[in-house]
């Protein structure tokens, strides 16, 4: 490896006609590096995103902004970057083992004023049942928000509208041909339910004909006997086969056919 730094460290010399020390070690300075989750669940019939609320106190980012849960990675606690993912969605909902899906990642020497930065961004499904919001170090209030508003308001932290402007795209873009409602759903469940959570997250209704067919011939549902369902009638309720990995459907769902 040396002998490499060497012959390159002398083509550089001999084209430049300039000398360049070979750099050994973390001789470039290094950007900041955090993990952001972008956590959703369904509440009063809207999408929600959390948010938290930066200390408003000289000294910090963006004092007194929201902004989507995250933080530094921690080199000791931390043993992968979905670990930090994992760590922070905890600290903030009490929830272990949500759907978690990594989104992409995001840097630049201007998106922190404390100095280049570079974030690597998770987005979460959980119910809202199972959720124990808390504030966490460096927060002074979290809060649940409806994912519109917020998009269409803009003034997060960072550069979080644009975080999660892509995470909402995604979201709603895979409903159309996969299960993943299904993860924001507390078990056991009901068919009509679990339709309501597809069109609230599309924000639009689908055709109530064929969806109890495409759900239950995607077999990723196991029948668990009568549950309440709407207006307190025993309806068929179900649990997902696997809480991991979202079932893939051969099309996309249809709008229903209104009027």
């Amino acid at each position: 490896m040396e002998t490499v730094k060497f012959i390159w460290s002398a083509m550089t010399r001999k084209k430049s006609g300039s000398e360049r020390p070979i750099h050994r070690g973390h001789a470039f300075p290094l950007p900041y590096t955090t993990v952001d989750v972008v956590i959703f669940t369904v509440l009063e019939n809207a999408l929600k995103v959390l948010l938290v609320q930066r200390p408003d106190v000289a000294g910090e980012a963006f004092p007194g902004r929201w902004a989507l849960p995250g933080g530094f990675v921690d080199v000791v606690a931390d043993a992968t970057l979905e670990d930090c993912a994992r760590r922070k969605l905890f600290e903030k909902t009490g929830v272990r083992s949500p759907y978690l899906e990594q989104l992409g990642s995001w840097g630049s020497a201007t998106r922190d004023p404390r100095g280049w930065s570079a974030t690597h961004v998770w987005f979460a499904l959980i119910p809202a049942q199972d959720v124990v919001l808390a504030k966490g170090a460096n927060a002074t209030e979290v809060a649940w928000f409806d994912v519109d508003a917020v998009t269409q308001k803009r003034g997060l932290a960072f550069d979080h509208d644009d975080i999660l402007r892509n995470a909402v795209e995604r979201l709603r873009g895979k409903v159309e041909y996969t299960s993943l409602p299904a993860f924001l759903l507390s078990e056991p469940f009901t068919l009509p339910q679990l339709q309501r959570m597809y069109e609230i997250v599309l924000g639009r209704p689908v055709d109530k004909s064929g969806f109890r067919t495409r759900m239950l011939a995607a077999d990723f549902l196991t029948e668990v006997g009568f549950v309440a369902g709407e207006s307190n009638r025993p309806a068929i309720g179900y649990r997902l086969v696997d809480r991991q990995t979202p079932v893939v459907f051969p099309r996309t769902f249809s709008p229903r056919n209104i009027g």
